[in-house]
Formats: structure tokens, C-alpha cells, sequence
């Protein structure tokens, strides 16, 4: 379907699919196949595993899909991936300093190949798309130009670690994670996500791997590679991005078996309002917090309000909403314009756009209130697919019973509670028991400072947003938002080395919870 196109807007020139692909298969030969991705272990890309359909969520369109093995394949990965962590881990530390920083330099020279894959694959704005490529690069630097200090005193795991990650941030979160590892002395398996972010992986995986760093990329279903990636005896380290259902699967597991683990869950990160007037400064941020249709772990889809505030809440907020702009990530209306500059594109697939949907008709039906709720009216290209585009939505109250009240969407929806009291106001933002990140916005010091300390993030800002950070600041989670060692900057290393015998790594284990 394509509500309301614009009748004049093109694909930008040299953007299809078709061509990113073909500038694929001419950088990295060894890594794809005619119409299909490899998958990358036991330092070869073999041509196993089904091959999958896959379909882009800009517009439908047919794109590469994972080529996903069995049990039994992953299982010989992890195997020969032990084999590589045993060989890799006595490579002279300048020697790993050298691979990695070609590898960083491989990827800054096809950039825009990687984050025009990222466009396709799972619908970033060219804009975010880059951006993603950029952290991912210029967060493994700042780890290559300060590893000795990180590392001194302390050795490999004693097997790879394996990375299962989401598919939102295939580059600055995974990659990134990937490099830093395979830097501190680790061989390295990554599972590619199931949604999306294949081919972006690929051939950040084939620059690697072309400079000797040991990764091994698998692709498969979770339940049925869950058992090779996470619970072999060889893997030294599991960390995981996703959903706190699979998460909480794999905390048992890693709990049990006293592997070494990162695992971050979702949350429902939250923003507060008490006592609060510069509301001009909310508008302002507002549609940034609408960066990639908040499919972020560090979105904010929950306005915790001071009913006293509720009508300059609403004046400062529904302005800023409306001005949120989406569309095609590549349509232009002349051929020498520059890709749009967009909060975002497509969810990650129509399948997330109905269920977000649904969930909205049912907290409406329920009783919540639709404040603002978008539309698709420019920014597509005619006859265009455009099912898995969602504009923003707003409701005030969802009902207890509802998803959308206790649980993070992952989509263009926000929604808004009131309260009366200080207590009341902790209670809902605390809502999710655990968040990654949170903000009260309070013209009150004073206020902020005695109640800050009582929300259940990680990251609590005084009226502006946080973020996960990579480098100077650590990144964790409170609660069931977070299993295992904090991560960012030297932590991040400490996390997937062995330190002093007797070392306690700062986090949320479940037997401790010690803060750095």
C-alpha cells in the first residue's frame, strides 16, 4: 500500500539494492555468491546453511537473506573458532594493535557501501546509518590507541566469546563489541541477527577477517544455535542485546554453567516532569528523542508528568511531535539532491509495524487516550510498499493491562502517565523493574538530587536525555534490564579478560550487585 506518494520523488541514483550488491560481491568476492551471503567459520566463507528469503522493509523489495545453519554446524564453529582463540591469544599485543587498526581502516574506505547495506536492511536514514558506522569506527580508535594501559596484567578468556546481539545497531554496537574483543586477545562468534543487518555483517566480517582477526559469523535460528553458542564448553564469554524473554533464557543458562557474561535486556526507559518550566528547552529535544523511530535501547517512550503540568506539557510537546518527519530513506525529487534528512524510515519489518498497531487499537479500546497520532502523507515513492511504516503516535493513560504500559515498544509510540505525588511519580517510572537509561526534568536541584537516586536506570540525566556511550563512561542497567559485567570504556575490557585471581568484575550479577 502507499498512502498519499509523492507524485515527483525518485530513487536517489546508485542507491538500489542492485547496486549496493554488486559493489558487494566486487570488494568482497570470497564473502558473496551471486544472489546469497556466505557464512564465515573455521577461517573459511562457506556456502552452507538454507539461505532464507528476505525482504527489505523500505519497500518490500526482495534482499539477501541469512543463510542459516543446524545445531550440528554451529556446534564444529564453536569448535573451530577454540582452535583459532588458542593461536590468537599469544599474538603480540602491537601485532593485534596493527590487524585491528587496518581492519578500522578497511572499514572507513567503504563506509557508505556499509551504511548504504544498513539503509536497505533495516530502513536507518542515511543519516543514522552513517552515524552508525562512524561510533563503530571511531569507538574501536579510541580502544586501539589506549589498550596497553587496558590490558596490562591481564590475559585472554580461556575460550572465544559469543555475541548475540539485536539488529538495530549492527555497527556501532556489535562490530564495535567484535573488534574490541578480538583486540584484547579473544577470538570472536557472532550469530547475525534474525531480522536483519546480514550483508552490513558480512562484509565488515570479510575486511576483518582479510587482515587476520579471528571472527567466525554464523547465522541461524536462536532456539535451534542457542545451545552450541551459549552453552558450549568452549565459549569463554556470552554477550547478548535483546529482549529480556530470550535474555532471562540465556541468564539460566550462563548461570549455571558460571560462564563469564554481558547480557543487556530491554527496559522501559522513562522521562519524568515535576516542577518544571522551561519547556521550550523539552521542544527542542523532542524530535531527537525520535531518532530511528525509537527503536533504541536508550529510546524514551514514557512521559512520567506532574498533572499540574499536563496542559504546558502538551503546549511544548505537541509542536515538536508534528514536525517529526519520515518517509523513503532514498527519495529525492532531482537526481543531484542529497538523501533526505529524516527522524526516521521504516520500522524493521511490516510484521513490528501491525503488531504496533495492534497494540495501539487495544490500549485505545481499553481506555488510553490518542493525543497525536501521525500520518503517511509525503517522502514515498509512488506505487511504493509501505507497510512497514508506522507515523508517531501519542496516548495518554494506557491501562495497566496493556503491553504499551509496562513494556518498551520498540516503535514511534509514546505514552503518558499522570501523577500527583512524588511517590506516584518514582512508581511509574520504575515501571519495567530496570531501565537502561532515564531523565527527570525539575527546576528544582534540589529535587532532582533526592530523587534521582531512587530510579531504577542506569543512567538518570537532569532534563536531557543519556545514552549508552562507549568510551570514558560505562554502560549497564538496573534490574532485569542488565545480567552479568557493566561494559564501556576499560570495563568493556576487563569484561572479556581474566584480571587478578580473586577479581570481582563490577555488575549485576545474580548473586551481587556492587556499583564501580
Amino acid at each position: 500500500m502507499a498512502p498519499n506518494p509523492t507524485p515527483n520523488l525518485v530513487l536517489k541514483p546508485a542507491t538500489a539494492w542492485s547496486d549496493a550488491w554488486q559493489r558487494c560481491l566486487a570488494v568482497a568476492p570470497e564473502a558473496f555468491r551471486d544472489d546469497r551471503v556466505l557464512n564465515l567459520w573455521s577461517a573459511q566463507w562457506l556456502a552452507d546453511g538454507r539461505a532464507l528469503p528476505a525482504t527489505s522493509p523500505v519497500d518490500g523489495s526482495p534482499i539477501a537473506g541469512p543463510p542459516r545453519l543446524d545445531a550440528e554446524a554451529a556446534k564444529q564453529a564453536v569448535r573451530a573458532s577454540l582452535d583459532q582463540h588458542r593461536a590468537w591469544r599469544h599474538v603480540p599485543l602491537a601485532e593485534r594493535r596493527a590487524r585491528v587498526g587496518a581492519t578500522l581502516d578497511a572499514l572507513t574506505e567503504h563506509r557508505e557501501l556499509l551504511a548504504l547495506l544498513l539503509v536497505w536492511e533495516i530502513g536507518k536514514p542515511w543519516r543514522l546509518a552513517q552515524a552508525d558506522v562512524d561510533r563503530a569506527i571511531d569507538g574501536v580508535r579510541w580502544y586501539v590507541d589506549g589498550i596497553e594501559r587496558m590490558v596490562e596484567g591481564r590475559t585472554a578468556l580461556a575460550g572465544p566469546v559469543s555475541n548475540i546481539a539485536s539488529w538495530n545497531y549492527p555497527m556501532s554496537v556489535l562490530v564495535h563489541a567484535m573488534l574490541v574483543q578480538a583486540l584484547a586477545g579473544n577470538a570472536v562468534i557472532a550469530k547475525t541477527p534474525t531480522d536483519g543487518g546480514v550483508a552490513c555483517l558480512t562484509l565488515a566480517s570479510a575486511l576483518a577477517a582479510r587482515e587476520g582477526i579471528p571472527i567466525t559469523l554464523v547465522s541461524g535460528s536462536g532456539g535451534e544455535l542457542s545451545e552450541a553458542l551459549v552453552r558450549s564448553p568452549e565459549i569463554g564469554c556470552v554477550s547478548f542485546v535483546g529482549g529480556r524473554d530470550t535474555g532471562a533464557r540465556i541468564a539460566t543458562a550462563v548461570a549455571d554453567l558460571g560462564k563469564r557474561h554481558i547480557l543487556e535486556q530491554e527496559g522501559l526507559n522513562t522521562w519524568g516532569l515535576w516542577n518544571y518550566s522551561d519547556w521550550d528547552s523539552l521542544t527542542a529535544v523532542i524530535p531527537k528523542l525520535f531518532d530511528y523511530g525509537k527503536q533504541r535501547c536508550t529510546a524514551y517512550p514514557r512521559f512520567v508528568v506532574q498533572r499540574e503540568l499536563f496542559a504546558d506539557f502538551l503546549a511544548a510537546y505537541l509542536p515538536a511531535v508534528r514536525s517529526i518527519r519520515t518517509g523513503h530513506p532514498l527519495a529525492v525529487e532531482n537526481p543531484t539532491d542529497p538523501l533526505p534528512t529524516l527522524d526516521f524510515g521504516p520500522l524493521i519489518n511490516a510484521a513490528k509495524a501491525k503488531e504496533l498497531g495492534d497494540h495501539v487499537a487495544e490500549a485505545i479500546d481499553r481506555g488510553a487516550v490518542p493525543l497525536y497520532r501521525g500520518t503517511l502523507t509525503d517522502g514515498f515513492l509512488p506505487g511504493q510498499d509501505t507497510s512497514a511504516y508506522v507515523p508517531p503516535v501519542t496516548l495518554l493513560g494506557p491501562p495497566p493491562s496493556s503491553p504499551l504500559h509496562h513494556a518498551e515498544p520498540f516503535g514511534p509510540v509514546d505514552t503518558i502517565v499522570l501523577v500527583d505525588t512524588e511517590a506516584e511519580l518514582l512508581a511509574a517510572m520504575n515501571a519495567s523493574n530496570g531501565a537502561l537509561v532515564a531523565t527527570l526534568s525539575t527546576d528544582e536541584p534540589e529535587t532532582y538530587e533526592r530523587l534521582a537516586p531512587q530510579i531504577r536506570a542506569f543512567k538518570t540525566g537532569h532534563g536531557k536525555p543519556r545514552s549508552r556511550g562507549d568510551r570514558d563512561e560505562l554502560f549497564g542497567g538496573f534490574g532485569a534490564s542488565w545480567r552479568g559485567a557493566f561494559v564501556g570504556g576499560e570495563l568493556l575490557v576487563r569484561a572479556v579478560t581474566d584480571g587478578p585471581e580473586g577479581e570481582r568484575l563490577p555488575g549485576n550479577f545474580p548473586d551481587y550487585h556492587l556499583m564501580p
